[in-house]
């Protein structure tokens, strides 16, 4: 029987150099999308798929962050005089329980795969998954919980996948596919932001994985690839073709790269959009900036 993925590796110890000053003294996970951190929207994307452990890879000056999933009694506290129980609702789901979240330094930035082979230790012998909080999916069933179900057919390693415009694809890691199944793709070989015109496919894969155990013992071995760093698609690509074989999975949903500003600003308006409280008010105003610049041309 395939065991169950119930951990999760979220690799945060980036410096977030392209949302600096910001980023001086706020990790940029914890910057809010609308009203909730990148990293909350991860964090429910995760429980939503069954994850029970959460796994944080940090770096020095994260302690905001670790301070988010704290419980605040204080605070608590006077909301509940006040009588503001929607607010203490939404308190809640930032709580995690005790021993459900550990943390992990990365001492250098040598790359993703480095930072997911820092969690070795915890993870052991079962599969896990690796959310990268950067990549906010919106979408009517969670991307990792497509995956899961799409994982427990297929075993192996998993990665999720989208397809991008040929001269964009040097920015991702694209999948070279052995056989195009649908929704799921079997790999044959995985090329970390190949040259220009030379990328196998149009398939490049997003912050979302299920990957086996064998992945971290590829890791203990890795050398630095692309751009001197340790990468995580190279160890994933060690096992095409073992029983722990590689498959891309293209999710149902829209992807925003909150990596960068506009696409952090895309997501903020479309999320806001997505929610009854805020439509009106917005669209108004964005018809009304629309209407503006069209007039001053």
């Amino acid at each position: 029987m395939r065991k169950k993925v119930t951990k999760a590796i979220f690799p945060v110890a980036g410096m977030g150099t392209r949302f600096l000053p910001a980023t001086k003294s706020v990790p940029k996970e914890i910057m809010t999308l609308v009203d909730r951190p990148l990293v909350q929207y991860a964090i429910d994307e995760a429980r939503a798929a069954g994850i029970k452990e959460f796994i944080f890879v940090t770096s020095r000056g994260k302690g905001a962050l670790e301070d988010y999933f704290d419980h605040a009694p204080f605070l608590e506290q006077e909301l509940r005089k006040s009588g503001k129980t929607d607010l203490l609702d939404a308190l809640k789901a930032t709580n995690m329980e005790s021993g459900a979240i550990a943390y992990i330094r990365q001492h250098r930035a040598l790359g993703l795969g480095h930072a997911v082979w820092c969690a070795r230790r915890l993870i052991a012998n079962e599969p896990f998954a690796v959310i990268l909080p950067d990549d906010v999916i919106a979408a009517e069933t969670p991307c990792l919980e497509q995956m899961i179900d799409a994982y427990e057919e297929t075993g192996g390693n998993m990665v999720a996948a989208m397809e991008v415009p040929a001269d964009k694809a040097a920015s991702y890691g694209i999948l070279d596919v052995e056989e195009d199944m649908g929704s799921v793709v079997s790999v044959k070989g995985m090329v970390e932001k190949p040259e220009v015109g030379k990328a196998p496919s149009n398939l490049a894969v997003i912050g979302r994985y299920i990957l086996s155990p064998s992945v971290l013992t590829n890791l203990n071995k890795m050398k630095s690839g692309a751009g001197g760093e340790i990468q995580l698609t190279d160890a994933i690509a060690q096992d095409i073709g073992t029983e722990n074989t590689v498959y891309g999975y293209r999710f149902r949903g829209q992807r925003f790269d909150c990596g960068s500003k506009a696409g952090f600003l895309q997501a903020t308006v479309a999320f806001a959009l997505a929610r009854d409280d805020l439509r009106d008010d917005l669209l108004r105003y964005l018809q009304e900036m629309v209407q503006l610049d069209k007039a001053a041309q």
